[in-house]
């Protein structure tokens, strides 16, 4: 576009009794007495900017402006990518991932590798793009992740507990498959519930309705054929106390339920005489329950569950061992290979998700429960085909 010229000037004004500066021209008179004199413009005195002028000092306010928000304001997403792993088998900061006291235990080789995801929050829109364009992450709504109006702190306790509840059902699973007994708990109390006041979370439940609690399953099946008002029979153990029994009168369930309702939730836990402890911090989620039932099973039997192999992988784990699926594999199968990884044990529901992201170099077996993991792994040591993604 041309620039045009300034429309507008400022032109000197002549004192009086003063002569004009320029000499007169052709056409201009004599500045003698009776003659005609014309004035010589003096000079701008307050000249306007021109639209160039106008157009950066625009320009570099929109770019100004532009930078403090793309710095400083935060917007609704978060990061995800891949995150560290963990040897089940190995050490984390200096302490034995998973460790068994009171209970023979055997020597063990190769990896067993928890995976995690990496979880940016709060990331400026430079923030966010920079990670984005990096090709390791991918932004997620943030309330894919957080709850609407939880905090972190509430966001926290809830991965730890669920990280927790994950180590607790990797025992049970692992020690029923190796045949140890069980115990029935009271996991949850319902408040004002016919339950509330007599139980409290953590006590052994021993009979309901006079029949004998072995599994969890026991408790609705001891239950069945009762109707809210009737009265059963409660035995249980509190921390090591005695033996208690009390009468409770059912009450009707907020589901409508025909059977009558004790207002507790019962969880199975293994009942042996020896302590599995598993120490990881800053890990929270329930994902890495398969990898502890495996590293359980592996400690606690004689021989190299994985021969040297070093494996991974991924998977919610119940108290019956069933498997199930989790979020972010497409990023945790990337973390294992760079780990060094050439196994990935993925949950069935999760394989289509992970084969389209499986790097070079690393196997995909899909499981669906503990037994099948352990099946394919005997499978894998023995040179045998295993079940695949």
């Amino acid at each position: 576009m041309s620039e045009r010229p300034d429309e507008t000037a400022a032109h000197g004004t002549q004192r009086p009794g003063a002569t004009a500066a320029a000499e007169p021209g052709p056409d201009q008179g004599t500045g003698e007495p009776g003659g005609s004199a014309t004035e010589h413009p003096q000079g701008p005195r307050g000249r306007t900017m021109t639209r160039r002028t106008w157009t950066l000092v625009v320009s570099f306010l929109l770019v100004v402006a532009f930078g403090l928000t793309g710095a400083f304001v935060r917007v609704p997403y978060v990061a995800v990518g891949p995150g560290p792993t963990y040897d089940t088998l190995g050490q984390a900061g200096g302490k034995p991932v998973i460790e068994i006291n009171g209970q023979q235990t055997y020597p063990t080789a190769g990896e067993l590798r928890m995976t995690t995801i990496s979880l940016t929050d709060e990331v400026t829109l430079f923030g966010a793009l920079g990670l984005w364009v990096s090709g390791r992450y991918a932004l997620a709504p943030r309330e894919d992740y957080y709850k609407p109006g939880e905090s972190d702190e509430q966001v926290k306790k809830e991965n730890v507990k669920q990280f927790q509840d994950s180590q607790s059902n990797a025992e049970v699973a692992a020690l029923r498959h190796l045949g140890f007994p069980t115990k029935v708990l009271a996991n949850n109390v319902v408040a004002g519930s016919p339950a509330d006041h007599v139980l409290s979370a953590g006590d052994r439940l021993l009979t309901v309705n006079g029949k004998p609690i072995s599994k969890e399953e026991d408790v609705r099946a001891a239950l069945a054929g009762t109707k809210p008002g009737e009265t059963i029979s409660l035995s249980f153990q509190h921390e090591g106390q005695p033996q208690r029994t009390e009468t409770l009168t059912l009450a009707q369930s907020s589901d409508q339920r025909k059977e009558g309702f004790i207002g507790l939730s019962p969880v199975d836990r293994a009942d042996v005489p020896f302590d599995v402890k598993i120490s990881l911090q800053d890990v929270g989620g329930p994902s890495a329950g398969l990898m502890f039932a495996l590293a359980i099973v592996d400690r606690l039997t004689p021989g190299e569950m994985v021969a040297g192999e070093h494996v991974a992988g991924t998977g919610e784990i119940d108290e019956k061992g069933n498997v199930g699926p989790i979020g972010g594999i497409s990023f945790k199968v990337v973390g294992a290979r760079e780990a060094g990884a050439t196994v990935f044990l993925t949950p069935a529901a999760n394989c289509t998700e992970a084969a389209a992201a499986v790097p070079d170099g690393l196997k995909l077996v899909k499981v669906t429960n503990l037994d099948s993991a352990l099946d394919a792994l005997e499978d894998l040591k023995a040179g045998r085909p295993t079940p695949s993604c």
